[in-house]
This record gives structure tokens, C-alpha cells and sequence, in this order.
């Protein structure tokens, strides 16, 4: 029986060594570092602005800050993702308005989008579902038509292209995740990207406290104004330290979660209780976080079977998402959304397997993955 676990960061000796190095030294924020994995990053993803920060929410949380949103507005947020991408919206006051996602695909519904704008609203937000971008010509002009900002969740699309353009640099402002078995990992942390100098340069104020001065500007040590409301969503040295050595190997994870994919796909052909969702192509490169396994109605109820009998063969599987998020219930509760249908959200959500396609497994792995799934379906039916 082999050990497949649904995620594993690939941490090795470079990592180690250059934490170690950060622990030699006194500087372990505001550092050199930082600003490393800033520039490496915006060169990997093609241009722009990155800003580390303490979390992929903590970008997202800090773009509708610099937008000035509050009470009484809206921000338009796919019903399939995960519970932090309406979050970012609660912290500050104003509503998510939920919508429906693409049956095929997982992404927002973008017919969905047009109807559930209203004068209130300010922002869509986009989430690139597993690493699948979302068609952002039409986003992107449905945004330019009803003068609204477009926040792409890069949390899980770490090496996805949308026409050659990353994603984070085709709306106005994105955020991704390193949690621990995301593409790159700094145990914590996140990116805040942009294409807007002066977004840029707000945003590094506001995720430290607001200061005029960054360490490095100022004349006198400790001296500073404040003169804007911000926050402490600062990356470490010892996180950027990781993820500057983790950014060196992005191509080959990349490589491999593409040739893992290809090969589960493959390794589920001619199973008729599975459909997977759409493989990215074209003009929709796929950062291939994970892949999820439809399942069909006749087995649907035994999901909770299946995902054992996956564990009891060796598979690590998990769920994306738990449910739409208008039915998590502090969404349900405070805005009454429990009679509102999400009926594609619902479908993925509720009856599907997420299987790796992670870099610390093999094309032999996906095979296995394969035949365990036949057989578990096998012997539940």
C-alpha cells in the first residue's frame, strides 16, 4: 500500500540553511529579504508590484482598505471558494454578494456577475478556482462598463496565465497564499500584487501600522509620523528567507503538478461515477493545485465512504470547499441566505474528491490513485 498525502511542502536544505542564516543575525522584519522575495516574485510572474504580507487574506483584506469600501457597499464574491474571500470583505464592513460559478469549471458565473451588480457595488472579486484563471476580458469588461475594481484571489493560481498574463497583474490588484501546501510555501504569508504604482505604494504604508517612514527612510531611528489607519500584516525575515529559496524551484513544482495532473486524468478515464473539472488549455493556462473529482448522483451520498476508503488504501483527499460560503453558517445566519440556491456551487462543493497532483508525487502515484478510486467505488455500490 503506498502513502499518498493530499499535500506536503518539498522543504530542503536551502531553506533550513537560509533560516538559519536569518537566526545568525538581529533583523528579523523590515529586512533585506523581504524585499528579495518582492522583486523574484515580480519577476517570475512577469512584472508589476509585489508586497509580501502575513496572509493571502491579509492582501485581500488590505486592497479594499486602499478602495476605501465600508458600510453600505457591495463587492460582488463567487459562492465556491474559500470562507477568507468574503471575509476580507466583512472586515471592513461592506456586504458580499454572492454568485453562482461556472458548472465546468468551478470559476465565478460570469452572466451571474452582470445581474448581481447593482448601485452599490464597488469591486468584483475573482477567484481563479484550483489554479484555472477565470476569463478576465469579460470580468474585465463588465468592471470597465460599471466603473468597478477588480480584486483577483490568487491564493491557489501560483504559475496560471490568462492570455501569457499571471494572474494578479489582469485585474487591478491580486493576492496569493504560501500556506504549507500551496505551490511555495513560507509556512504563513501571502503576495499582494499590482500593475498600479501608486496602489503599490499605498499598501506598503497600510500593512505597516501607516507609517510615513519605513525603517531604511528614516533620519532618526524610531521617529516616524502616522497620518492613515494601518495594520501590522508585515511578512517576517524567516518566512521571506523560505520563500525566496522556495521561488528558485516554482518551475519544476509547476512541471510536475502539470505532468501529475495529466496522468490522474488520465488514470480516471472510464471511471463513469467521476467527472473532473475542465484541464485548463489555450488561453487558460492551469496552475494545477489539485484535482477535483466530481462525483455523479448515484454516488454522491457515499462520499463520506469513498474519502475513507481512499484513507484506508493510503490516499489523502480533501474537500473544496465545505460548502458555498453563503451556507457557512455566519453567512446564512446574517444575511438570511439559506433559501437561496447556488446550484453549481452546491454540486462541487457537496459531491466532489480532491485529489493531489502535488510535486511530492509521481506519475506511479497517480496511477494508484486511479485504480484505488475504481476500486473504492467498486465495492460501495
Amino acid at each position: 500500500m503506498r502513502n499518498i498525502p493530499f499535500g506536503k511542502p518539498i522543504i530542503g536544505d536551502e531553506e533550513r540553511n537560509a533560516v538559519l542564516e536569518v537566526l545568525k543575525g538581529s533583523q528579523f522584519v523590515h529586512g533585506p529579504l523581504a524585499k528579495k522575495f518582492e522583486t523574484d516574485f515580480a519577476g517570475f510572474i512577469g512584472g508589476g508590484h509585489a508586497h509580501t504580507v502575513a496572509s493571502c487574506t491579509a492582501g485581500l483584506h488590505l486592497a479594499y482598505v486602499y478602495l476605501g469600501i465600508g458600510p453600505g457597499d457591495e463587492v460582488i464574491v463567487p459562492a465556491q471558494t474559500h470562507v477568507a474571500t468574503a471575509h476580507s470583505v466583512e472586515y471592513t464592513g461592506a456586504r458580499p454578494v454572492f454568485v453562482d460559478v461556472d458548472a465546468t469549471t468551478g470559476n465565478i458565473d460570469i452572466d451571474g456577475i452582470e445581474a448581481a451588480i447593482s448601485p452599490r457595488t464597488k469591486a468584483i472579486s475573482v477567484v481563479h478556482y484550483l489554479g484555472l484563471p477565470v476569463d478576465m476580458d469579460k470580468v474585465n469588461a463588465l468592471a470597465r462598463k460599471h466603473d468597478l475594481f477588480v480584486v483577483e484571489d490568487a491564493a491557489l493560481a501560483l504559475g496560471a496565465r490568462y492570455k501569457g498574463v499571471h494572474a494578479g497583474l489582469i485585474g487591478d490588484v491580486g493576492s496569493f497564499s504560501f500556506y504549507p501546501v500551496k505551490h511555495i510555501t513560507t509556512a504563513e504569508g501571502g503576495m499582494f500584487t499590482t500593475r498600479h504604482a501608486e496602489v503599490a505604494a499605498k499598501v506598503a504604508r497600510l500593512k505597516a501600522f501607516g507609517y510615513d517612514k519605513m525603517v531604511g527612510e528614516r533620519v532618526v531611528p524610531g521617529l516616524y509620523d502616522v497620518d492613515l489607519l494601518g495594520y501590522n500584516y508585515r511578512m517576517n525575515e524567516i518566512e521571506a528567507a523560505i520563500g525566496v529559496e522556495q521561488l528558485k524551484r516554482v518551475g519544476g513544482f509547476l512541471a510536475k503538478r502539470a505532468a501529475n495532473d495529466a496522468a490522474l486524468r488520465k488514470a480516471l478515464e472510464g471511471i463513469d461515477e467521476v467527472t473532473c473539472l475542465a484541464p485548463g488549455g489555450g488561453d487558460f493556462e492551469h496552475a494545477h493545485y489539485c484535482l477535483v473529482a466530481v462525483l455523479g448522483d448515484a454516488v454522491a451520498d457515499k462520499r463520506y465512504d469513498i474519502i475513507n476508503g481512499m484513507r484506508d488504501v493510503g490516499v489523502g483527499t480533501s474537500v473544496y470547499y465545505p460548502g458555498p460560503v453563503p451556507h457557512l453558517k455566519y453567512y446564512r445566519d446574517k444575511y438570511d441566505l439559506g433559501r437561496v440556491e447556488y446550484p453549481n456551487a452546491a454540486r462541487i462543493s457537496n459531491q466532489s474528491i480532491a485529489l493531489s497532483v502535488g510535486p511530492h508525487l509521481d506519475e506511479e502515484d497517480m496511477i494508484y490513485v486511479g485504480r484505488m478510486l475504481k476500486q473504492v467505488l467498486g465495492a460501495i455500490k
